[in-house]
């Protein structure tokens, strides 16, 4: 049996979701942001199950972002098992912040975003004393089974976050999903620097396209996600979803008309009212129409002084 646990966050998305599993091993996916008020909540929640913290035998994380990694430390007795990305941040790791600084810098150049906005690259790494502080203890793999629940598949479902993974049931077709599926809003592919170096920027929603088709070869009935309501109808929703994502992209192709632009033109024009106050989430819904069109040869790139501008091939 699964038992939700409700945390509060401190971000637009509200509150967030934690789930204990109790098999061969004790586990808790997901452990909220690292605020007073959350683990207040976590810790009576678990004892209203008559769970105490040092009763958890492993925690998993579905992704590294700071609403659901926070509390690793308090389950100090817990194996901490997730993607390998989770660890460049819990260890703080300062030559990947670097990276991930300059990775942004490069991207808002490319992008054309005028110079007075790049205080944005501060933003854009994430809130790390709302994250966990401690290394994974074991790092999970596609297509494994996950520890202590022999019935539980581990599936790298990339796209929101670069750490992102799903845990499906093969016994009774549920899933943990994280954040890959939400049941009222359709995840944002974020933009995220890869791993390593020479890999190259991640396609985020080519990636996310990928992991949703993937959910439709598994008769998945039900999603515990991180967000929000069970999801039902999983296949139907998928499918919606897909076809939105086309549409939006149709819509950005018209916005080109005759023109070229670059991303943060063509963001100004998708969001008018909130580029500025949202700039790093608009930017990656841009960059991820503008890479689903390049990726079906209906776009084409033309660089000027650095910056990447986008005309309709």
């Amino acid at each position: 049996m699964i038992h939700t646990l409700t945390l509060p966050t401190p971000f637009a998305v509200g509150d967030v979701h934690s789930y204990l599993l109790k098999g061969d091993s004790l586990t808790l996916f997901d452990v909220g942001p690292k605020t007073e008020q959350a683990r207040q909540l976590l810790e009576a929640q678990l004892k209203d199950l008559n769970v105490a913290p040092a009763d958890i035998e492993q925690v998993v994380l579905t992704h590294h972002h700071p609403d659901h990694s926070g509390w690793t430390e308090l389950f100090e007795n817990a194996s901490l098992l997730g993607h390998a990305y989770n660890d460049v941040w819990f260890k703080r790791d300062q030559a990947f912040f670097s990276y991930h600084d300059d990775f942004y810098l490069e991207q808002l150049k490319e992008e054309g975003v005028p110079e007075h906005y790049h205080q944005w690259i501060e933003k854009m790494r994430r809130p790390i004393q709302l994250m966990g502080n401690r290394p994974l203890d074991g790092i999970l793999q596609d297509g494994e089974k996950l520890p202590g629940h022999p019935d539980i598949m581990v599936l790298e479902t990339l796209g929101h976050a670069q750490s992102q993974l799903s845990f499906y049931n093969e016994k009774t077709n549920w899933m943990i999903g994280g954040d890959h599926v939400i049941a009222h809003i359709s995840s944002n592919p974020l933009i995220e620097p890869p791993l390593l170096k020479s890999s190259g920027r991640p396609k985020a929603l080519l990636q996310y396209n990928a992991s949703l088709k993937r959910m439709l070869d598994y008769p998945v009935e039900q999603i515990y996600s991180g967000h929000g309501d069970v999801v039902k109808d999983v296949h139907p929703l998928i499918t919606y979803r897909l076809e939105r994502q086309h549409q939006r992209a149709m819509h950005v192709q018209t916005l080109l008309g005759d023109e070229s632009l670059s991303i943060f033109e063509l963001t100004k024009r998708l969001f008018p009212k909130v580029y500025e106050k949202e700039l790093g989430l608009t930017l990656s819904e841009t960059i991820g129409q503008v890479d689903y069109l390049s990726d079906l040869s209906l776009v084409e790139e033309v660089t000027s002084e650095g910056v990447i501008y986008y005309r309709n091939a």
